[in-house]
């Protein structure tokens, strides 16, 4: 018979004293070790509040433009006197003036009486006042941005405004009854017409002399209860005559709708013909372009 041996297991007791005492230098060791941690930590996170202020007290204050915000119009505001105004610089017609627009007030009426325009035939839409106000306000800003002027260009936004009477005030919001813009740019190298589709060099420029130079008129709009008074025909004159004085173009430029039937009889009256060459690339646009020799 073989015999195995079998290791036991010794196991050694350690003093309760002995345990006792290492267990209360090490909690207090622990207790000692935490509290530094978090004052270290307390110590980073102040210094770090301390350098983000200096950062944002360094920081430059931004410049927050308010004068593009409709909230700063003074829409009670009494429409200015037009004998005030040069006779060169106005076209009087039956109880109308129609003049440049000079104050934000009219840039912001005029862009408002365009909204109404653009969203007439929609007035059953639910969400219609809700476009026109934001079509309204994009287009101020847009006013705005043309009347600073860019390099190759000039602007002006010109208003027809009822005629003012000595025993009656009308607010600016009342008295502009027609709009309309007048550009005058410059054709690019290669260009015959606005807009034309040419192989252009990498470095196109602006030909700035001879017949190179253009008027364009766009966003003609005339108020629904002013019509058929003359009010756009009139605008379209007075616009031709600023083109032809102000800078001297011969040629005035506007695009036209394929199914606006009483716009283009409107501008065939005024002489305006179809540039033919231009009326192939403009078939998705469903628009025709008419240019007046002047």
């Amino acid at each position: 018979m073989s015999t195995m041996s079998v290791h036991r297991t010794r196991f050694f007791r350690v003093p309760e004293s002995g345990l006792r005492h290492q267990t209360a230098r090490h909690v207090q060791r622990l207790a000692v070790s935490r509290a530094m941690k978090m004052d270290s930590e307390s110590s980073i996170m102040e210094k770090a509040k301390e350098l983000s202020g200096q950062f944002i007290a360094a920081l430059p204050t931004p410049q927050i433009d308010t004068t593009k915000s409709s909230s700063n119009l003074r829409f009670n505001r009494l429409q200015q006197l037009d004998r005030e105004l040069s006779r060169e610089n106005i076209r009087e017609f039956g109880q109308f003036v129609a003049r440049e627009a000079l104050l934000d007030e009219e840039y912001w009426t005029a862009a408002r009486l365009r909204a109404e325009g653009h969203w007439e035939d929609r007035a059953n839409d639910r969400y219609a006042d809700n476009y026109k106000r934001k079509f309204t306000e994009q287009e101020f800003n847009a006013i705005k941005r043309r009347c600073r002027g860019q390099k190759g260009q000039k602007y002006m936004c010109i208003v027809t405004v009822k005629k003012e009477h000595s025993n009656v005030k009308r607010t600016i919001l009342k008295s502009i009854v027609g709009t309309l813009d007048l550009s005058i740019w410059y054709l690019l190298h290669g260009e015959t017409f606005p807009g034309e589709r040419v192989r252009a060099p990498l470095f196109c420029r602006l030909s700035e002399a001879g017949p190179a130079r253009y008027g364009y008129i766009g966003n003609l709009c005339v108020a629904k209860s002013a019509r058929r008074q003359g009010i756009a025909s009139s605008m379209m004159s007075f616009a031709l005559e600023s083109a032809k004085r102000t800078a001297g173009v011969e040629q005035v430029y506007v695009h036209v709708h394929r199914k606006n039937g009483p716009a283009q009889e409107l501008y065939a009256k005024m002489g305006f013909k179809m540039v033919e060459e231009a009326a192939a690339q403009l078939v998705e646009e469903q628009t025709y372009l008419l240019c007046l020799q002047i």
